[in-house]
């Protein structure tokens, strides 16, 4: 019997120190991969991937590396000499948003299959343009959808799928914690998403998200109306400097979908958590209903659904939580970030079925760009079709 072929992917990792470039795409995403022993395809071939780590602090990258038993030779900050080699054929880019065009753009022309966290750019102007140039140019291109495969969303697709809920009439979501401002406590998020100058709004960041949340799992999005606030306008950055915040922290958005369904969504950086997970999407249909978090789903049947009457003078007697089951885990899930990498590594290698482009990046975008439109303009916007 013949061994398996071994394919090594060079892929240039840039932006790799920042939060999500050090946890979930190298260290649970790619060091994973590796120890594990690659990524085995259909055929029983093997994809090793092999990254090249770039950035602007040397120190840095060369600690990382260090740490994570990655060569001194795949570290470097001059990304012009990465892109000129060709065992690197996969480019990453988990910058700050407002460097990542020019970026892509480089690599795109060195003929590197292209592969980037959201947003994919500043405006959706240039996300479409990235997408165009890269289908010129006959690289492949993905962009970062991590939620889709979060064990709680891939119940709740399920449920979905096999029609649990019947005519499904709306959904609600809430996403959010509280972000510590930096005066006293160090805060969990960098000191730019609080700039807009520099990229920075929880519109911009987290509606990409919710724009393939929606559309994958309720509906294509036909219109947003949306108010977005900056709760907290001062806090002190990554050196205890304190700086104006002028990019918003909280939006409040419900969403129209072609197909009638209603999507309410809260997110926000300045709320305290009282709900099961940071995330919870809670779905009601005409059949049961479902609260998804990040790892758990529960459900309520009809045949279950209590019976409540309004009366505000007596104690109440019903545990609204009664009734409700946890959706069982019928598969073992590995992290969302790693099992997307893997599927991105399997198409670019063996051509595997792919759909998470670029060009679905620029209609992430879009909806952030028309949320901020009716935030601005305070009325509904609908949402034009990209191609």
């Amino acid at each position: 019997m013949s061994l398996p072929k071994i394919h090594h992917v060079g892929i240039i990792m840039n932006g790799v120190t920042g939060r999500m470039g050090t946890n979930q795409h190298l260290i649970r995403s790619i060091c994973a991969i590796r120890a594990e022993g690659g990524i085995t395809t259909a055929d029983g071939d093997v994809i090793m991937p092999n990254p090249i780590l770039v950035g602007r602090n040397l120190a840095k990258l060369q600690d990382l590396a260090k740490t994570h038993g990655i060569d001194s030779s795949q570290v470097t900050v001059d990304l012009d000499s990465a892109l000129a080699d060709p065992q690197n054929t996969v480019y990453f880019d988990a910058q700050v948003t407002s460097l990542r065009v020019d970026a892509v753009k480089k690599a795109i022309a060195a003929g590197k299959h292209i592969y980037c966290e959201k947003p994919t750019a500043v405006t959706t102007e240039e996300a479409l343009e990235l997408s165009r140039i890269a289908e010129s140019a006959g690289v492949k291109n993905g962009v970062v959808q991590d939620k889709l495969w979060l064990p709680g969303l891939v119940k709740l697709k399920s449920l979905v799928d096999s029609g649990f809920f019947g005519e499904i009439l709306s959904v609600r979501g809430e996403f959010g914690y509280w972000v510590f401002d930096g005066e006293h406590v160090v805060s969990q998020r960098p000191s730019w998403n609080y700039r807009k100058e520099d990229g920075g709004g929880i519109i911009s960041d987290m509606f990409c998200h919710w724009h393939y949340v929606i559309n994958s799992l309720f509906g294509e999005i036909k219109s947003v109306s949306c108010l977005g606030a900056t709760h907290i306008k001062k806090r002190w950055d990554e050196k205890d400097e304190p700086y104006q915040c002028t990019a918003d922290d909280s939006a409040y958005a419900t969403f129209e979908l072609k197909n009638g369904v209603i999507v309410q969504f809260n997110s926000s950086w300045v709320v305290r958590v009282h709900r099961d997970d940071l995330l919870t999407i809670q779905v009601d249909g005409t059949k049961g209903s479902a609260v998804a978090g990040l790892r758990d789903c529960v459900v309520q049947h009809e045949s279950v659904t209590p019976r409540p009457t309004w009366n505000p003078d007596v104690a109440g007697v019903i545990d609204y939580k009664d009734g409700w089951s946890k959706v069982p885990d019928r598969e073992v899930l590995e992290n969302a970030f790693k099992t997307q990498w893997q599927m991105f590594l399997r198409h670019v290698v063996k051509g595997d079925p792919w759909k998470y482009d670029l060009l679905e990046g620029a209609k992430g975008l879009q909806l952030a760009e028309k949320a901020m439109e009716s935030w601005e303009n305070r009325r509904w916007i609908d949402l034009p079709q990209l191609v």
